[in-house]
């Protein structure tokens, strides 16, 4: 178990937009961020892409050595480039998510990185969250209160993160630790890219509409987004969490569209969501950051700002990276894991208690 110091922590993340690899170095003790260090993306090509694609919704007890090899050598080739550090975090990649059911799979081995790297890595991160309880996701609010502090947030604030499922962490940081009672409220709010990546892979072989450009073009179907706002998941109370294809049928209702006005309803759609979300929050938030892929689309965030009726910012407003939060984010629990602090909470996931987490893979040493 680390003790209460600095540690230079390399934390990884490739999330559901199955873009790629993010991996960023956070210098931290587990509990306030101390500095940041470099980073560094590693795009999947198109037939890795389609390899992990074929593979979502695969269990355990499915045969994943293909993707598996695939998500640990592309985790290898950025880890090896990042220099000395003394600890790595290593999400893996999610295939299934069924906390209410089978559980949560993110495939790769983190045994096999700290093996080859030669220093400890933390894995599995999810599992004990699941196993007790809560949904195991979303896991980055910790690092998000600790980013309300280092940016000096004063009123609650949230933080808006839009990758393939779209998720928002309310964070109140006026409260002294991310466990206590009203300092945090996280939970998934809908899809985000993940509709619209798909869409462009199947119909024009790309992996994203860049920029939201066709997007910008189409005139949204109000049919679609009237029905989509009855999903029985809206009225869920928070914290809950999705797998990435919960919202499969939103594709069907887009099916028959031409491309532009399909990808203008499916951002409409993330737009509804997460004002949807907005309404479960404690109290309004004084900003709204926004992170990952999806603040890139020009047209899902004009829909955020005319919306959601206070501020809506890139997370660059604020001096940081939007594109490497979550990869920053387990570079951060991995220390909070090793030191043997929480991970989540019953306001981030619904676990009965603060709940630690992560499995700590001591590289092997051969005898001598």
């Amino acid at each position: 178990m680390l003790q209460a110091e600095a540690f230079t922590a390399l934390g990884t993340m490739s999330g559901t937009s199955l873009d790629g690899v993010d991996a960023a170095v956070l210098v931290t003790d587990g509990v306030e961020i101390l500095g940041f260090g470099p980073t560094m993306y590693r795009p999947y090509s198109k037939v890795e892409r389609a390899v992990l694609r074929a593979s979502l919704g695969y269990w355990h007890t499915d045969d994943v050595r293909l993707p598996a090899a695939l998500v640990e050598a592309a985790h290898l080739e950025v880890m090896r480039g990042m220099g000395p550090v003394d600890i790595g975090g290593f999400h893996g990649q999610t295939l299934a998510h069924d906390p209410n059911g089978r559980g949560t799979h993110q495939c790769g081995n983190g045994q096999i990185l700290a093996d080859a790297l030669g220093y400890p890595v933390v894995w599995d991160f999810r599992a004990a969250d699941v196993a007790a309880g809560g949904q195991g996701a979303p896991l980055a609010p910790f690092y998000h209160f600790a980013l309300a502090k280092w940016i000096g947030a004063d009123a609650p604030v949230v933080f808006l993160n839009l990758g393939g499922v779209g998720n928002i962490t309310w964070v109140d940081p006026r409260c002294d630790d991310p466990a206590d009672p009203g300092a945090l409220l996280a939970f998934d709010t809908g899809p985000a890219n993940a509709p619209m990546n798909d869409l462009m892979q199947d119909r024009l072989g790309k992996p994203y509409d860049a920029g939201g450009k066709l997007a910008k073009k189409g005139t949204v179907r109000a049919a679609v987004i009237e029905e989509f706002a009855t999903h029985p998941y809206f009225s869920e109370p928070a914290p809950k969490s999705l797998d990435r294809d919960a919202f499969a049928g939103l594709l069907t209702a887009v099916a028959q569209m031409d491309d532009a006005d399909a990808l203008a309803t499916l951002a409409q759609a993330v737009v509804v969501s997460v004002a949807r979300g907005l309404t479960l929050c404690p109290e309004p938030p004084a900003r709204v950051f926004v992170m990952g892929g999806g603040r890139q689309n020009k047209a899902v965030m004009k829909g955020l700002k005319r919306t959601l009726g206070c501020p809506v910012k890139p997370i660059e407003t604020a001096g940081l990276n939007g594109d490497m939060i979550e990869a920053q984010a387990f570079a951060y629990l991995a220390v909070r894991s090793a030191r043997g602090l929480p991970l989540s909470c019953p306001q981030t996931t619904g676990v009965a208690s603060p709940c630690q987490g992560g499995r700590l893979a001591e590289p092997f040493k051969s005898m001598q």
